[in-house]
């Protein structure tokens, strides 16, 4: 019984290693961080403890461990605050030594309090940890004489340079594949969406309950937003003295962020208008309910968006001009409907046959909100279209 779980346990552990061998995704990048970040201790240990001798050898790859960071612009910020942290703790713990008299206890009892105090400073992140900890080495082993202290930081410093030269020369970590999946998957739910909404809303009776799912669904569009902001600035912090950007082509950029603060306003519309579609079904004196054509002019208006979101997720990074082209092509044709049926929505208000309510005057103007953000984003788009197809044809 017993061997056969450990065979599966291995069986299991030989396939994930070999997914994040062989498969590109979170799972690699994690690999290979963790391979770059040994061979980084490795290469600081043979320099300063085989082959230099050095009497603190150990400091070397200690720090080039931990300074393969996930970006090489934390590599070389973290590197920073622990030389700094490093050099202010091994000095406080040679002066408290040289005040206590070689007592070890008593210095100790003067300066980890002092440096324990010192790495809560935010300036110092996660590196101020090494103040107590290098004051700690200090006392410890005796080691606070001014050769003691120079050799402490220039191994630091050689480890630090070993760590940042490996992060920064050896596979450089690009952080795009976030932004290019959200910005994948945010218009084609933004489209799902508006096409549920516009299949339910022509349903008797109305049912409150969808409605609400609807908007539940709506503000987690607003959610996928926010992680998409999140993933752009760790794409762009990746970016940040990275010496490899430029060798990276097989990565496709993702559009620029004022299409981020496109989508945010789309998503906010969108929620609007669901919210007040949801209103109109409970029941409240300010919401009537909607002109007896309001609902197939609305579900004909929202299915038209619904494709316009949907059609700019298929003219992602990377599409062929062509089909970039058609999707262009597409794109306009659902415009044009969606903006049609806006207006007959529009005359619904100054149609003396209608009840006008203060639902119809919302989702009017909700709408009216939304297609012009819509139009704005397939005309940068159009506009970005035509470049990449003007590229690939000369």
């Amino acid at each position: 019984m017993w061997w056969n779980a450990l065979r599966w346990e291995v069986s299991a552990l030989w396939q994930s290693a070999r997914r994040a061998v062989t498969t590109s995704g979170p799972e690699r990048d994690t690999t290979v961080q963790s391979l770059k970040a040994a061979g980084a201790a490795v290469l600081a240990w043979a320099l300063a403890g085989w082959w230099w001798s050095a009497p603190m050898a150990l400091l070397a790859p200690w720090t080039a461990l931990f300074l393969v960071q996930s970006t090489v612009y934390r590599s070389l910020r973290s590197a920073m605050q622990q030389f700094a942290v490093v050099m202010v703790g091994t000095l406080l713990a040679a002066g408290a030594a040289v005040l206590t008299g070689n007592n070890t206890l008593a210095a100790m009892a003067l300066v980890l309090p002092v440096t324990v105090l010192l790495s809560t400073y935010a300036r110092f992140g996660t590196q101020g940890m090494y103040a107590p900890t290098a004051a700690l080495f200090v006392l410890a082993y005796g080691t606070y004489s001014g050769f003691d202290i120079l050799h402490r930081l220039f191994e630091t410093l050689v480890g630090a340079v070993i760590g940042i030269a490996v992060n920064a020369l050896i596979l450089p970590p690009v952080h795009e594949r976030d932004v290019l999946h959200l910005r994948s998957r945010l218009p084609q739910e933004s489209g799902d969406l508006l096409h549920a909404v516009a299949d339910g809303i022509q349903e008797k009776p109305f049912d409150p309950k969808k409605a609400q799912g609807w908007y539940d669904r709506a503000q987690r569009l607003t959610d996928l937003v926010t992680d998409l902001r999140t993933a752009r600035r760790w794409s762009d912090e990746s970016y940040r003295f990275n010496p490899g950007r430029k060798l990276r082509r097989s990565v496709p950029r993702a559009p620029a962020s004022d299409w981020d603060f496109a989508w945010d306003r789309i998503t906010e519309h969108i929620k609007t208008t669901v919210r007040t579609l949801a209103e109109t079904g409970e029941d409240r004196p300010s919401l009537a309910d909607l002109p007896e054509d309001a609902p197939g002019i609305l579900s004909e208006l929202l299915r038209a968006a619904g494709d316009v979101c949907a059609l700019d997720e298929s003219g992602a990074p990377g599409s062929e001009a062509g089909e970039r082209r058609g999707t262009a092509r597409d794109r306009r044709s659902a415009l044009r409907t969606a903006q049609e049926a806006h207006e007959r929505l529009t005359l619904l208000l100054t149609d003396s046959r209608s009840r006008v309510t203060p639902a119809l005057g919302g989702l009017t103007a909700d709408t009216q909100r939304l297609l012009s953000d819509l139009a704005a984003l397939a005309g940068d788009a159009e506009g970005s279209d035509a470049d990449s197809a003007d590229t690939a044809d000369r």
